[in-house]
C-alpha cells in the first residue's frame, strides 16, 4: 500500500553545478523538494519507488547510474546504494531524483525507478500507479514532473494562455492530494502546453487510490516561464 509519496520538479538546474551562477535563483525550490523527500523519510516505507518521464519508458533497479556530464559538469548519481546496477543510463528526471535522495543521504529503503512515456493515456497511468501500490510492503512513490512550459513568452513553449489555468488545476489537486482531479487531467492540453509531468502525477494518483492520504502544497511558481510544484502526501 501507498504510505507516503513527494511531487518534485526534474530540471537539471535543479543540480547547482547545472545552474551555475544562477543556482541562488532555485534555493527555495531546492529547500522545497529536500522538505518533500523528508517526509518520506518519515513514514519509513519497505520501498521507495522514483517516477519520472523518459523517452525510453522502463524500470531502473536499485544502483542504476546517471549523469549530467551532457550539461557540461562533472556530476554522477547513483539510484539509492549498492552495487552499480542496470545497462541503461537513468533519464534526467530520474536522475535528478536520484540526486535529491543523495543530497539527504537515502537509506530509509531499496529505491527502484519508473520511467513513463510522456504520451501514455491516462487509463494505463492510473493502472501503472495502482500496480506499484499493490506490490509487497509499505510503498512511497517520488513523482517527478514538471508543469507546462508556456507559462511566459520567454518560455521554452512560448506563451500558450491555457498554460496558467492547467497549472493552476493540477497545483491545487498535487498540494490537497486530489486523485480524482489528478486522474481527470487532460492529457492532450498537457502535451499542447508541455507538461512533462502529466504523466508521473496519473501514476501517483493510481498508486494512491483509497489509501486517504493528505497533502500538502511546499512550492508553486514558474521560473523561466515553466510550472514547477512541490507536494508532499502522508
Amino acid at each position: 500500500m501507498l504510505v507516503a509519496a513527494a511531487v518534485c520538479p526534474c530540471p537539471p538546474l535543479l543540480v547547482p553545478e547545472v545552474a551555475a551562477g544562477a543556482a541562488p535563483e532555485l534555493d527555495a525550490l531546492r529547500a522545497a523538494c529536500l522538505d518533500a523527500v523528508a517526509v518520506l523519510a518519515a513514514a519509513r516505507p519497505d520501498r521507495l519507488v522514483v517516477v519520472g518521464p523518459a523517452a525510453a519508458p522502463g524500470p531502473h533497479p536499485q544502483g542504476t547510474a546517471g549523469s549530467f556530464r551532457g550539461f557540461g559538469v562533472d556530476v554522477d548519481v547513483r539510484l539509492g546504494r549498492g552495487e552499480r546496477a542496470g545497462e541503461r543510463a537513468l533519464p534526467q528526471s530520474l536522475a535528478v531524483g536520484a540526486w535529491l535522495l543523495g543530497r539527504t543521504s537515502w537509506s530509509t529503503a531499496p529505491v527502484e525507478g519508473l520511467g513513463v512515456a510522456e504520451p501514455l493515456d491516462t487509463a494505463r497511468c492510473l493502472e501503472t500507479g495502482r500496480e506499484l501500490a499493490a506490490g509487497a510492503g509499505r510503498v512511497a512513490v517520488l513523482a517527478m514532473g514538471d508543469g507546462s512550459a508556456c507559462r511566459t513568452l520567454k518560455a521554452p513553449g512560448y506563451l500558450d494562455e491555457r498554460a496558467a489555468a492547467f497549472d493552476a488545476g493540477a497545483a491545487r489537486a498535487l498540494g490537497s492530494a486530489d486523485t480524482t482531479a489528478l486522474a481527470a487531467l487532460d492529457a492532450e492540453l498537457a502535451r499542447e502546453v508541455k507538461a512533462a509531468g502529466r504523466a508521473s502525477w496519473q501514476v501517483l494518483a493510481g498508486a494512491a487510490e483509497g489509501a486517504g492520504l493528505t497533502g500538502e502544497l511546499l512550492y508553486d511558481e514558474a521560473p523561466y516561464g515553466v510550472g514547477y510544484f512541490v507536494a508532499s502526501w502522508s
